[in-house]
């Protein structure tokens, strides 16, 4: 009985270590699948969009270039345009999962949950967003500001600062030969009067 016992003991042993590579992993797929669930940057920024053009409210953009500031009316039909450089890539689960990883705290400072989105490694050179971060309301759970930060150019970077349902901010950053970064020029856009 004895003699029995020790092979069918050996192969359910070696049956279960075989199986056990497949099953852990199946657990590290799901618990990647769960990880893989970007907040909707774009599509919530076009819902922005769209809510500044359904008020039918002309939003009032000031432009500062070396210490000097115009302002001029945007025209509803002109926001799409003045938006672009941050409505696209497409920011949702889908197409960034590869190359972003995303972390999520509470940030008692400014009383924020606050998700961040950092490269995994080297970008394509086609990408030009880096990085960007979502706070939301610990209370009413809804977007207070977003922050975005591209390159679009050689020593050259543009940030965007979205104030949910009040303004944004596209600050274009130059960094010079001696390493200083310089603001280049600053866009505000406000449609909350």
């Amino acid at each position: 009985m004895k003699m029995i016992l020790l092979p069918v003991l050996s192969i359910l042993l070696l049956q279960s270590c075989s199986n056990s590579p497949k099953v852990k992993e199946k657990e590290k797929a799901e618990q990647v699948k769960e990880k893989e669930v970007f907040f909707p940057v774009s599509p919530y920024l076009r819902g922005q969009v769209a809510d500044i053009n359904q008020k039918g409210v002309n939003p009032l953009k000031y432009t500062t270039i070396n210490n000097h500031t115009d302002s001029v009316w945007l025209k509803i039909a002109d926001l799409n345009e003045a938006f672009k450089e941050f409505l696209h890539p497409e920011i949702d689960s889908v197409n960034l999962i590869g190359l972003f990883t995303e972390k999520k705290f509470m940030d008692q400072t400014i009383d924020a949950f606050t998700f961040t989105y950092d490269a995994v490694g080297k970008l394509p050179d086609t990408m030009t967003l880096n990085h960007w971060d979502v706070y939301v309301d610990p209370n009413t759970g809804k977007v207070r500001r977003i922050y975005m930060v591209k390159n679009i150019g050689i020593n050259k970077t543009l940030q965007l600062t979205w104030q949910s349902n009040k303004w944004c901010k596209l600050t274009t950053i130059v960094e010079l030969p001696n390493g200083i970064s310089s603001v280049e020029k600053e866009e505000k856009i406000t449609w909350d009067f």
